[in-house]
């Protein structure tokens, strides 16, 4: 089974109008709200392919409430750690031609005995060993303010003490620090590499430096995704390239999150670094096609799989 954790998750409103243009009115074509957040985004898309996974994450006050409403009607199995703090709400506007603005609360704090019920039950789900039915942690998304940014640190020598590896997918401080304890692989975008690195991202040597960098740093394995471009992968001591094939973008967000969920996927299932990077990309491109924030079938991803190139990078 695929554990994902979605410390600050949220209720998506996805907004669809004609057109974005600064300084010019556009009119909304349909509104809706969906539980959201980059692990429960992960367990969508794992769901999607046929696999096992449980999505761990917090809720609390009336958006709490509708966010695990929306997640009964998904099909996968979630337990939610009620907190005091209400759930935050993000805002998403897309228009007809792709263009997309993503507007995310910030969170708010969670209280010590929260965080430490959270990690409780993290623990309870990997069990006492690699004995237990949990192969991959996803550890997706911020942390609210106040939470300590070692907290994945936590988590991740936890399941590795335990025999199960782990996908980190986060940005800032929370990812910075989480580096220390060596997650099996970390999945930054270009602007959060950037900020890791502190280092621009623009040409194709400067994305395999930053690849390479990010490893040095302490993760066993990365994947930097480059959207459109595609993605670089670094296991081991091999660095790979996946090339997407061209298509029309209608909506990137939760991309990322199909990437990462398809790689651990395909890793779960056994298949090689390469391959499951091919996967991941395959996935992220097919979820960009679809409009709103939506996530491919096994099927669509499939269509996009067998055009997506992976060469080793040089």
């Amino acid at each position: 089974m695929i554990l994902t954790l979605t410390l600050n998750p949220a209720i998506d409103r996805l907004v669809s109008v004609d057109k974005l243009v600064f300084e010019d009115r556009g009119y909304i074509l349909s509104r809706e709200e969906t539980a959201g957040g980059r692990g429960v985004n992960a367990s969508q898309v794992i769901h999607a392919f046929g696999g096992e996974t449980l999505a761990v994450l917090t809720s609390g006050g009336p958006a709490g409430q509708r966010m695990e409403k929306s997640l009964s009607e998904m099909g996968f199995p979630f337990e939610a750690v009620r907190v005091r703090a209400e759930t935050r709400v993000n805002l998403n506007v897309s228009d007809k031609q792709g263009l997309t603005i993503k507007l995310n609360e910030v969170g708010s704090p969670l209280e010590a005995h929260e965080v430490r019920a959270v990690k409780s039950r993290i623990e309870a789900k990997l069990g006492k060993g690699k004995s237990g039915t949990v192969s991959w942690l996803m550890i997706c998304g911020s942390i609210q303010p106040g939470v300590s940014p070692h907290f994945y640190c936590e988590l991740i020598d936890m399941a590795r003490s335990r025999g199960v590896d782990t996908l980190l997918d986060t940005d800032g401080a929370a990812l910075e620090h989480a580096l220390e304890a060596k997650p099996s692989v970390v999945s930054p975008n270009q602007q959060e590499a950037e900020r890791l690195t502190g280092r621009a991202i623009i040409t194709r040597s400067q994305a395999l430096e930053a690849t390479q960098r990010i490893q040095a740093m302490g993760a066993q394995s990365v994947i930097l995704s480059l959207g459109s471009r595609g993605a670089f992968g670094i296991h081991e001591d091999s660095l790979w390239e996946a090339i997407p094939p061209r298509v029309e973008a209608l909506c990137p967000i939760g991309a990322g999150d199909a990437l990462a969920a398809a790689f651990v996927w395909g890793r779960a299932k056994k298949k090689a670094f390469y391959d499951a990077l091919r996967w991941g990309v395959a996935a992220g491109t097919a979820a960009a096609s679809l409009p709103g924030i939506s996530f491919p079938t096994f099927n669509q991803t499939r269509a996009i799989y067998k055009q997506v190139e992976v060469k080793p990078a040089k």
